[in-house]
């Protein structure tokens, strides 16, 4: 069928319908008249891709790619990079609204990414050593696209590339290998697992990449953000001239915002799941000489059940040593009710949280993150996300909470993707 295509949609999809249908379009640009083929249907819903571009978009592009639309890496090199920051603004607010539920939206823009190209400062390819082939998944499948040459990959990453594919051929990698991940970093790359490349270190080896004066310690099994061009500003927009007694970091990583905010706090925590990521924070404050933050690796979820825990602890030994009763229960009463002031007190003695950070991964903030967040009552929130839906559901719960929505900031840190990051900044109705 012959359908024109009226927008971008969070995914990357274009939206068109035809035949009482909603279409999703593939690699579409808005504006497009295209021939369409349907590849799977849910519901009422139509998945679709291009068979034939009937009448290109203004915005429409030649992908300079030749795997695009092969490869599942990259979904925008249809469109100019113009049309591409308009898409992403676009995602970002028909999340808000539709999801979150806001009717206002505070102005942003985005910052657009001082290189369009060659950018990526870390890749996962897969191996098939039987087939001989090194690369990206297909696109919706688990086949391997060969890929000889990426685009979007910084160029020591691409020389690497180069190296593999050349000990792929030669028949040296290992048999054994499924993947291989690679991170650059100041004085070289990092790839894992070990190739015994005189160009390449070995497995688990550290890197460090400097950022904002700050050196950060990591290997490829830790995530560091994927595009160091827009660090600096991205730093920026979360943590700005913000300073105070206490701050909280969830999921910090290696540290990337733990270090900035442990010089404007007096008292930091940093919450880390992942046990090698939070060795690296800690041996990156250390590095720094900051001593005033506290790494602690568990779960997000369960650090609130901890400190929540330690909260009611406190406040059964203040009911119990009260000698009148009914004092005493109108004293337990409302140390019951500020569980979460006794939960901040094993944070900081001034019992006020100023600022809490959080960075999740793209599925978001668990609900019980969510509720520790609202016990906690930080004077502000800054939620850092790559995910524009998962912001949005978790913005609604927070608002809920009587949170206000001050500002928004995006960041183009995947060019030619839909992806894009956001940073919301939340402030509590007794702080405003």
């Amino acid at each position: 069928m012959e359908v024109t295509i009226e927008r971008i949609l969070p995914g990357g999809f274009g939206l068109a319908h035809a035949e009482s249908k909603t279409l999703l379009v593939a690699l579409a640009a808005p504006g497009d008249r295209v021939r369409v083929r349907v590849d799977r249907k849910k519901g009422n819903v139509c998945f679709a891709s291009i068979v034939e571009i009937v009448e290109p978009a203004q915005a429409r592009v030649e992908p300079p790619c030749p795997y695009f639309g092969k490869c599942g890496g990259c979904d925008f090199q249809q469109l100019n990079y113009e049309a591409q920051s308009d898409a992403k603004l676009e995602i970002i607010k028909d999340c808000l609204h539709r999801i979150a539920k806001l009717e206002r939206i505070p102005d942003f823009e985005i910052t657009p990414a001082p290189n369009q190209w060659r950018y990526r400062s870390r890749a996962q390819w897969q191996y098939n050593a039987e087939q001989k082939r090194l690369g990206y998944f297909e696109t919706a499948s688990r086949r391997i696209c060969d890929v000889v040459e990426c685009a979007v990959l910084a160029p020591e990453l691409q020389r690497e590339l180069a190296v593999l594919r050349g000990r792929m051929a030669a028949g040296s990698l290992p048999d054994h290998a499924r993947y291989f991940r690679l991170v650059s970093g100041d004085e070289g790359v990092a790839v894992s697992p070990s190739v015994q490349s005189p160009d390449v270190s070995e497995r688990n080896v550290q890197i460090h990449r400097s950022i904002c004066g700050e050196i950060y310690s990591l290997n490829t099994e830790s995530f560091f953000q994927t595009n160091a061009d827009l660090l600096p500003q991205l730093i920026e927009a979360s943590i700005g001239h913000a300073s105070g007694d206490a701050a909280v970091d969830l999921y910090c990583g290696v540290g990337l915002f733990t270090l900035p905010l442990a010089r404007r706090f007096k008292h930091v925590i940093a919450v880390e799941e992942n046990a090698a990521a939070a060795n690296f924070a800690e041996l990156n404050l250390a590095n720094a000489n900051l001593t005033n933050t506290r790494i602690e690796n568990i779960d997000v979820a369960q650090w609130f059940e901890t400190i929540f825990e330690r909260g009611h602890r406190e406040q059964q030994r203040h009911r119990f040593g009260s000698s009148n009763r009914h004092q005493g229960y109108e004293q337990s009463k409302k140390k019951i009710q500020s569980a979460a002031k006794a939960g901040v007190r094993q944070i900081t003695a001034a019992g006020q949280l100023d600022l809490l950070l959080l960075d999740p991964p793209r599925v978001g903030a668990e609900s019980r993150v969510i509720d520790g967040i609202l016990q906690l009552l930080p004077k502000r929130i800054t939620y850092i996300s790559c995910d524009p839906a998962t912001l949005a559901r978790d913005l609604r719960k927070i608002m809920a909470g009587g949170y206000w929505l001050d500002s928004l900031a995006a960041f183009d840190m995947f060019p030619q993707t839909h992806h894009v990051e956001t940073i919301a900044n939340l402030t509590a109705p007794e702080a405003r």
